[in-house]
C-alpha cells in the first residue's frame, strides 16, 4: 500500500545531540532531507528520505537531561510507572545513553542492566555496544526510553527484542507525542534522527496487549507499557484500517510569531543547547538571523558547539555574565520556563519557544 507524504524539510543537520568542539567541525556536520509520510497499510509516520550511514552515536552524543530539576520530577514520573507494573527485579535498558536512568533503577532495588554504543563510564551493568541478541542480554520486563523513536524499523526492532528475550516480559516505551507535534505545529520537534513519529493508537497496532499508556512531560511524551508476547505486524490486513493523517500546512508559522517577540536592538540567546535548540538555531540562520550564543546547565555540552549553526554554548553563570538587561532569552521547552526563570532572575525577556 502506497505512502502519503505529510511534511518535507530539506537539509536538516543530522545530529541534535551531538556536540563539537570546534566551529568548523559544527558547520561541517551532515545534513539530511527529511520527508514525513504516513504508510497506509500500518498508518506509522516515518521519515521515508531517512539514511542512516549518516549518523554515528559515540561519546560525543549528550542525551542526558537528569541536570535539571524539572526533568528529574518528570523520571520519578517514570519510575512510578514501571513500580505500578515490573513487579520482578530484573530489568534490560536498551539505549541507556550514559546511564542516568539505569543507576537511578538500581538505586530503587531493580537488578537493572543497560546496553549503549555512546555510553562513556566502565559501569559492569552497561554494555558499550548497540543492542543485538548475539548480547546474550535479557531482562523479565524491558526499557526502551527515546529509542524507538531513532530505529529505521520499529516493529522489525521490537521483535528482535522480544525474541532475544525468550519471546516473554513486559516493555515500557517512551517516544516524543506526534499528536502534540501535530497540534501545536511544532516544527522545532522534527528532526532527523527521529526516523518515526509516534501516536498512543500506533502502539495500540503493534501489541495485541498494551497493559497502560498516557501522556507524560506536559503531553510531549507518551509512553505505553506492554506484553511482548502479544507484539503483531501493524500493517496486518486483520487490524482495522489505520486513519490517514492530512498533509500538514502552515507548519512553519510559529518561527515568524516568535521573531516578532524578539528585542532585535538586543543579545538574543537560547536556553536548552538540545534537540530543539538545534533545530531552532538551524532555522533561524536560515533566515539570517543570528543568535548569540546557547546556555545548557549540562557540563559535557558546555565549550562546545551546536550542530550547523556552531552557536557556541555556555553555562549559566557565564552566560549570565555576558548578557545585557532587557536581552531576549528563548526557552526551548515551556516544561523548564519557571525553573529557567528563577535561575536567571527578572532582568531579561523571556520567550517560550513552544507557547508562541
Amino acid at each position: 500500500m502506497s505512502t502519503r507524504e505529510l511534511l518535507r524539510i530539506e537539509q536538516l543537520p543530522v545530529y541534535q545531540n551531538k556536540m563539537f568542539d570546534t566551529v568548523e567541525s559544527a558547520r561541517a556536520c551532515p545534513r539530511g532531507d527529511v520527508v514525513l509520510a504516513q504508510d497506509g497499510a500500518s498508518g506509522l509516520v516515518a521519515n521515508v528520505a531517512f539514511d542512516a550511514t549518516l549518523l554515528q552515536y559515540d561519546e560525543s552524543y549528550q542525551n542526558e537531561q537528569g541536570h535539571s530539576g524539572v526533568f528529574r520530577s518528570h523520571l520519578d514520573e517514570v519510575v512510578a510507572v514501571l513500580a505500578r507494573h515490573f513487579r520482578t527485579a530484573q530489568i534490560l535498558e536498551i539505549g541507556c545513553g550514559k546511564g542516568d536512568f539505569l543507576a537511578r533503577l538500581r538505586s530503587e532495588g531493580y537488578e537493572a542492566r543497560g546496553v549503549d554504543p555512546a555510553y562513556e563510564g566502565d559501569s559492569p551493568y552497561i554494555v558499550k555496544a548497540a543492542f543485538a541478541p548475539g548480547l546474550g542480554l535479557t531482562g523479565d520486563a524491558v526499557v526502551l526510553r527515546h529509542v524507538l523513536e531513532h530505529i529505521p524499523d520499529p516493529y522489525a526492532f521490537l521483535d528482535i527484542a522480544r525474541r532475544a528475550n525468550g519471546g516473554a516480559g513486559l516493555v515500557y516505551i517512551e517516544v516524543p507525542c506526534l499528536d502534540w507535534i501535530l497540534q501545536r505545529k511544532a516544527w522545532f520537534d522534527v528532526f532527523y534522527e527521529h526516523v518515526n513519529y509516534f501516536r498512543l493508537d500506533d502502539f495500540r497496532r503493534l501489541f495485541a496487549r498494551v497493559i497502560d499508556a498516557g501522556h507524560v512531560f506536559g503531553g510531549q511524551y507518551i509512553y505505553v507499557v506492554a506484553d511482548l508476547a502479544s507484539l503483531r505486524d501493524p500493517a496486518s490486513p486483520a487490524l482495522p484500517q489505520p486513519p490517514a493523517l492530512a498533509p500538514l500546512e502552515d507548519f512553519f508559522g510559529s518561527i515568524d510569531r516568535c521573531l516578532a517577540l524578539l528585542r532585535h536592538d538586543r543579545q538574543r540567546v537560547i536556553w536548552g543547547a538540545a534537540a530543539k535548540g538545534v533545530t531552532f538555531a538551524h532555522h533561524l540562520g536560515l533566515r539570517g538571523e543570528p543568535l548569540d550564543f546557547a546556555i545548557d546547565i549540562n557540563p559535557a555540552k558546555q565549550g562546545r558547539f551546536l550542530a550547523v549553526s556552531a552557536l557556541p554554548v555556555l553555562a549559566p553563570s557565564t552566560a549570565l555574565s555576558r548578557l545585557q538587561p532587557g536581552a531576549s532569552i528563548v526557552v526551548m521547552n515551556s516544561n523548564y520556563l519557571d525553573e529557567i526563570e528563577r535561575s536567571a532572575g527578572p532582568a531579561f525577556h523571556y520567550v517560550a519557544l513552544d507557547q508562541t
